[in-house]
């Protein structure tokens, strides 16, 4: 493990410290835990969050009887930064992890001395899978699997890395491949069913496992361009082929939450629904929308990083709430270990926060909690430049100073720097000298010199 020295930034012991006897008590048998994570889904995608036309009704009734984020946001504005932010609780820079998506010719990953949200829940006795997307690392070392998971069905990377979607005279012989564990099952499958075959691994793992605690990563590589639908959906949402694939994952949602109630579990089980990034927007139809938010994928504007972020647990995150805290993907890892108990094996830095209060929306807050009120949130570019910072409702963008009181102006309209420039010295000399923190302790991704695997000969199919 590596072991950087201790410095006064969050740690994940301190942060476990915030959960005081004096608050609602949480069952004496740790909940089951269950992340679902959309691929460039946007804000305004889903009926519950403004869309006009797309059916979303399990996820409608999920918030209905859970919590809605409203400004819920994600470490990066691309891929692989961002499922390494989720999976760490730390921002991308500080596991090396910072640099665009990694493409089906590069040699490194995560490295799997980070700790994981898997990690953490294996070791405190959880059964541990992840069926979808994985997307940092494929080389030998850097599948789930290496990262806490006991089982793995999915891709490695994103499903337009295919031998169908590579350009005319392109040098590198990818393909597309189905993993189970870490072996390829399946070449190039079909995309139509990667949706339905996903949603039906994770379903079959809660009914194997449903007598003991168990933690589920579901990264749906939809609605990642290109996108497919199986032909029980293709053809039957009004908003077209982008509508029919966000129905089919809003019907896996639905198979989930069945599962759990059939087995009798559903009030002992968090399900958390967001997405890596923002919509897509140069595909135009098919692609997603931002909804009332500025931009989308790659961009640092609302819609590049806010998500939607759907909270669900029965008896514990009170029904019909919408919470406009600011949540961070960064906050998982150190709320589920606060929700389950789970101890920290390691002390090495992360940077999110324990916001078990805000899920359970507890009334009685701790004067931790209220400093966590007066925290911040970096951007940074989807190659890893420091970008700007979020603090309370002011959001600085700093290339071109622009300052947004995103509370008031969510689409981020209203540059009102010149009005508040002492305000923006001060946002930017956090945003710095934060960052320099970061970089002075960033810890390495695994370089694997070992080729994945056999590329197929034929790339002609």
């Amino acid at each position: 493990m590596f072991r950087p020295p201790l410095i006064p930034i969050l740690i994940l012991s301190v942060v476990l410290a915030g959960c005081s006897t004096t608050r609602q008590t949480l069952p004496s048998f740790p909940p089951n835990v269950v992340i679902i994570f959309a691929d460039d889904l946007g804000y305004g995608d889903l009926s519950c969050y403004g869309n006009p036309t797309t059916r979303t009704p399990h996820l409608d009734q999920m918030a209905a009887e859970g919590m809605k984020l409203t400004q819920f946001y994600v470490a990066s504005p691309v891929c692989s930064p961002s499922r390494a932010a989720l999976l760490t609780g730390c921002y991308p820079k500080r596991v090396g992890m910072e640099k665009h998506v990694i493409f089906p010719q590069y040699d490194y990953g995560l490295h799997p001395d980070e700790i994981t949200i898997a990690d953490l829940l294996r070791e405190r006795g959880y059964a541990t899978a992840c069926f979808g997307k994985w997307h940092l690392g494929h080389r030998p070392g850097l599948l789930p699997l290496d990262q806490g998971f006991d089982e793995f069905l999915g891709v490695p990377y994103s499903n337009d890395m295919s031998r169908f979607h590579r350009k005319p005279g392109d040098k590198y012989p990818h393909a597309l491949p189905l993993i189970r564990g870490n072996d390829v099952v399946q070449w190039e499958p079909d995309q139509h069913l990667l949706t339905k075959v996903l949603t039906e691994g994770a379903v079959e793992f809660i009914d194997r496992n449903h007598d003991r605690p168990f933690f589920v990563y579901l990264p749906h590589p939809m609605p990642h361009i290109p996108i497919y639908a199986s032909k029980e959906f293709e053809g039957q949402s009004p908003r077209g082929l982008y509508g029919d694939v966000i129905e089919e994952i809003d019907w896996s949602v639905g198979e989930i939450r069945a599962a759990l109630e059939r087995h009798g579990i559903a009030n002992n089980t968090l399900v958390i629904f967001t997405s890596d990034n923002g919509p897509w927007l140069p595909f135009k139809e098919h692609g997603g929308s931002a909804g009332p938010l500025r931009g989308g994928k790659g961009s640092n504007w609302e819609g590049g990083q806010r998500e939607p972020c759907i909270v669900w647990w029965p008896g514990h995150v009170p029904a019909g709430v919408v919470s406009t805290e600011i949540v961070t993907a960064l906050d998982l890892l150190p709320t589920m270990a606060a929700l389950t108990g789970s101890e920290w094996a390691g002390d090495q830095p992360i940077d999110g926060r324990n916001m078990r209060s805000v899920l359970l929306d507890e009334p009685n807050r701790t004067d931790e909690d209220r400093a966590l009120e007066d925290s911040h949130f970096l951007f940074y570019t989807s190659r890893g430049e420091l970008a700007g910072i979020r603090r309370g409702p002011w959001k600085l963008l700093l290339a071109n100073d622009e300052l947004y009181h995103v509370e008031s102006d969510i689409s981020e309209q209203w540059n009102v720097a010149q009005a508040n420039g002492a305000l923006v010295e001060e946002l930017r000399e956090i945003a710095l000298r934060h960052d320099a923190e970061i970089t002075r302790l960033a810890r390495p991704v695994l370089q694997v010199d070992t080729p994945p695997w056999e590329w197929p000969a034929d790339r002609s199919k």
